[in-house]
């Protein structure tokens, strides 16, 4: 699809892979707003970037959903890229009573059912363009879980497969594509804990790849060892999951 001269909301934009992504669309000449939790964050970092403006917004909280969506309409009507980036990771063990069910609700609420809501609340903009796009960022852990991200890897397992069907349903009657992003470790602040530092891979990486399968139509985006290990993934799914926790 066209990635120039679009309107692109992009979620947990302030840092890491959101805001490589930012930067990425903004040189190409895209109008880019972002949200996030922090003012702070997000003024600082459209203050780095050209053409991009922010929201503070908390997707996990109605009323800022209600507020951005509100704000879109008014101010963004042209929307035509949604980018659902913003997560929440806890490393936990859920066999020493580390409190998974906190850990798992907050997760659960921030990467999957705050994507449905705010997803749903923006179709009906993003219907009335000629060409959109939605991006849902998932995980290599949805497709082979980390033992030490449990209910990190099961939200991402079920936007996976969210993504899928909105594929398909979208497919059938509008012009909005779907797309979903499956990094492998990446280093950010979200990765810290699990040695993102020393072994993720760099965001703007990430955000390349995006941008290639914005250009050339590829709809499920495995980056860097995603790759392979959605391969082995399906000739031993148990050698997978091996592979992904040996060094858990």
């Amino acid at each position: 699809m066209n990635i120039t001269n679009k309107t692109v909301l992009i979620t947990g934009g302030g840092s890491g892979i959101g805001f490589e992504i930012a930067k990425l669309l903004s040189e190409k000449g895209n109008k880019v707003i972002i949200t996030g939790r922090s003012e702070a964050r997000l003024k600082e970092a459209a203050s780095q970037l050209s053409n991009v403006s922010y929201i503070a917004c908390d997707i996990t909280k109605a009323d800022d959903v209600s507020k951005l969506v509100s704000t879109i309409n008014s101010e963004y009507p042209e929307l035509d890229v949604l980018v659902n980036n913003a997560g929440q990771a806890y490393v936990y063990n859920i066999a020493d009573g580390s409190g998974a069910f906190e850990k798992a609700s907050e997760e659960v609420l921030t990467n999957y059912l705050s994507i449905i809501r705010l997803t749903e609340d923006l179709l009906p903009i993003l219907k009335r363009q000629k060409e959109a796009a939605i991006v849902n960022v998932s995980s290599i852990v949805a497709l082979v879980p980390g033992s030490n991200l449990p209910t990190y890897s099961a939200t991402k397992a079920a936007l996976h497969s969210y993504t899928q069907s909105l594929r398909f349903v979208l497919g059938k009657t509008t012009n909005i594509k779907v797309f979903e992003l499956m990094p492998p470790l990446v280093n950010t602040s979200l990765s810290k804990d699990i040695g993102g530092e020393e072994n993720g891979i760099a965001p703007l990486v990430v955000a390349e790849g995006l941008l290639n399968g914005f250009e050339n139509d590829i709809y499920q985006l495995h980056i860097g060892q995603t790759e392979y290990m959605y391969n082995l993934s399906l000739s031993s799914p148990q050698e997978a999951f091996n592979t992904l926790n040996a060094s858990r």
